[in-house]
């Protein structure tokens, strides 16, 4: 294959296709047709001679060799868009980049609300995507993917990472308003009495956050009987407030469902777990005009809650 002879907008189009999975949501984010996308598709099959990707229900897996190709793509269109921005030189008004952010269940309730306000100010000819952290991983992590940034817990020491301060959260105990067992404080021996909410963020099981907080919960002679586990906080949230069972989870996120669900927080008396939220990047966007100005517009944002 020549490179001369190849149609780089194709690639284009593959890169969308690979990042999203889904021909509807590449042809969105490229703002083309959805046949469109499948035409180009269909001739970077024949350019590649391999169905980069096939349908799995409602979805689409990649081969092989669109999993090789993925992480090179991210890399290339990368640095493309950061050949044409540095050459115009980043102007936040005009930008019509795509930016991505990676953040947990929690940040995505607590955090993005307010980071996407200050985008749509700030940038609003911009596109911001939110992802959770178990896509970014999928995508092959910050190295190999177009992501921008991270909100979550300090990274491992690397010298190709980067990472700042955002805040300090701590996690917290929420029941319905009005439980017969529980007002605004609880003992020790109630909370081993009461039936909790599990989350299990990680489709593989508990992931190191769950680890951290059981292990706490042990340290201090506590321990959970387990009603029913969920997905994401605010499936507990919502059971916690229409049954007599106790949900776990961070403060700034549970501000949130207070406001919107009859729920109330719980105090255990002598019992903190705190914990530290970091943005952290990769080299890749270091110097980068346009990654900086967004990083510095998460930071404000999210850092004005305090």
């Amino acid at each position: 294959m020549n490179v001369e002879s190849l149609d780089l907008n194709r690639l284009l189009v593959l890169h969308a296709v690979l990042q999203e999975r889904s021909v509807s949501r590449a042809a969105a984010a490229l703002h083309v047709t959805p046949s469109a996308v499948s035409n180009a598709l269909a001739r970077l099959r024949e350019t590649f001679g391999d169905p980069l990707m096939v349908r799995s229900g409602r979805g689409l897996v990649l081969t092989p060799r669109a999993t090789a190709l993925a992480p090179q793509l991210a890399t290339a269109v990368a640095a493309m868009a950061q050949v044409v921005e540095d050459q115009a030189g980043f102007d936040p008004p005009r930008s019509r980049r795509t930016f991505t952010l990676a953040c947990s269940d929690a940040e995505q309730i607590s955090e993005v609300p307010h980071i996407a306000a200050a985008f749509a100010r700030r940038l609003p000819n911009a596109s911001l995507r939110a992802i959770s952290v178990e896509q970014l991983e999928a995508r092959g992590g910050l190295a190999s993917s177009d992501v921008d940034a991270v909100i979550g817990p300090a990274p491992r020491v690397s010298r190709e990472l980067h990472a700042s301060d955002l805040y300090e959260d701590e996690g917290v105990l929420v029941v319905r308003k009005g439980h017969p067992d529980v007002r605004r404080q609880m003992s020790m021996e109630r909370f081993n009495t009461l039936r909790h909410i599990d989350v299990l963020l990680a489709l593989e099981g508990p992931g190191l956050g769950h680890r951290i907080v059981e292990e706490f919960f042990a340290s201090h002679g506590l321990r959970r009987d387990i009603a029913i586990s969920v997905p994401s906080f605010a499936a507990a949230a919502a059971i916690a407030s229409r049954t007599d069972w106790v949900a776990g989870m961070p403060r700034r996120m549970a501000d949130v469902f207070l406001r919107q669900m009859p729920l109330v927080k719980v105090a255990v008396p002598g019992l903190t777990l705190g914990f530290h939220l970091q943005l952290w990047w990769h080299e890749r966007t270091q110097t980068d005009a346009g990654a900086r100005f967004f990083r510095s517009l998460i930071t404000e944002a999210v850092q004005k809650r305090r």
